[in-house]
């Protein structure tokens, strides 16, 4: 994202600086009803992920590999992440919208009640500080991953030193950029898990982001496997 001359959107508009959109992240989710949802005024909200803009500017770098095209690529240098401890997903998701779409996001009803609340990050995926929100670098939608084994995606993954996303990543990476969830390629959030067979996935459908599941052993065509390089505070 540093580098102008590499960054350059499908809209032929710039992407703008880390700093800048970490700026932009922060609105998005003030803009959604954060601060309030989070028992927070907008300026206390503010004040609780300032600390993450210089993080972020230090890390993110430029998104590799020609222009900066998340629908295409479906790679994405950084989000801001809110997890449950401050938001319950069943709220954060239904915020969520596909890119250019109305309909809002949803959990699907095959979470029986009280499942999602099962569906708890991996020691691997375990977010990082103790204030409900964090940095997500290098994120990749993982569609090279679409009709493979969700347990072999997630060996691979774990092969190349990446970490799987989380239920709240995935939805904070929706949230902040919709393009990436396009259709057939979808993706699966292996580091949150419930101790069963069932891996998180956000997928489309009626025309609306879904937040659903599928089993570890059965590979989907249009459901990849979400990852990134790292995470940060």
């Amino acid at each position: 994202m540093t580098d102008p001359k590499s960054t350059t959107g499908s809209d032929g508009l710039p992407v703008p600086d880390a700093g800048a959109e970490f700026d932009r992240q922060v609105r998005t989710l003030t803009a959604l009803g954060y601060p309030a949802l989070a028992g927070r005024s907008p300026e206390e909200f503010a004040e609780l992920v300032a600390p993450l803009r210089a993080t972020a500017v230090e890390r993110a770098g430029a998104p590799a590999d020609g222009p900066y095209d998340p629908a295409a690529t479906g790679r994405v240098p950084f989000v801001l992440v809110v997890t449950r401890a401050l938001v319950p997903v069943e709220r954060t998701m239904e915020l969520t919208t596909l890119h250019g779409g109305k309909l809002p996001g949803f959990v699907d009803r095959s979470f029986e009640p009280g499942s999602l609340e099962r569906f708890v990050a991996t020691e691997e995926a375990a977010p990082p500080g103790r204030d409900g929100v964090h940095l997500l670098f290098d994120v990749e939608r993982g569609e090279e991953f679409c009709g493979a084994v969700p347990n072999d995606a997630m060996a691979a993954v774990a092969e190349r030193g990446r970490t799987l996303l989380t239920i709240e990543e995935g939805v904070a990476l929706l949230t902040h950029v919709p393009q990436v969830l396009v259709k057939n390629k979808c993706f699966s959030l292996g580091g949150s898990r419930s101790g069963d067979r069932r891996v998180p996935a956000i997928w489309i459908s009626q025309k609306a982001p879904k937040l659903g599941w599928c089993w570890a052993g059965n590979p989907h065509t249009w459901l990849g496997m979400a990852s990134a390089g790292g995470r940060g505070v």
